[in-house]
């Protein structure tokens, strides 16, 4: 049996998921509030940071998101018609298609991407503080 873990570790392993869990609950508050779910923001912004590109498939975006091809295809479905993206035939696999973000949705992701970015430095601003 390995030897026991300090305090410290929990308590350490506790702060990074109490931190992960409160950046998230910002997140959602701020999609909200630009009128958007949170759901439909994480789509947006797997689309845009898709490695190598700037488009992905349903299956690929379902895999990013852990979301079935299913759920992935409905949240594909609603932010199109709020004409946030936009289906194209894939170019390499005229099977499958490729979903890439509006001018729209640019405009709100870049909005709330700051608005996150803002965010991380203050949080990273009162670690530096606290550190001393």
């Amino acid at each position: 049996m390995a030897d026991h873990l300090d305090k410290e570790v929990y308590e350490a392993l506790a702060e990074f998921r109490y931190q992960l869990k409160k950046f998230l609950h910002f997140s959602d508050l701020e999609a909200k509030k630009v009128g958007i779910t949170p759901q439909q923001h994480q789509l947006l912004l797997a689309i845009k940071g898709y490695p190598g590109r700037e488009s992905a498939t349903p299956r690929e975006l379902g895999e990013r998101l852990f979301i079935t091809h299913h759920a992935c295809v409905g949240l594909i479905d609603r932010c199109e018609q709020l004409q946030l993206v936009t289906r194209r035939r894939n170019p390499d696999d005229g099977r499958s298609v490729l979903i890439e973000v509006t001018e729209k949705g640019e405009e709100l992701l870049e909005r709330l991407s700051e608005i996150h970015l803002n965010e991380i430095k203050r949080i990273r601003f009162f670690q530096d503080v606290l550190k001393g």
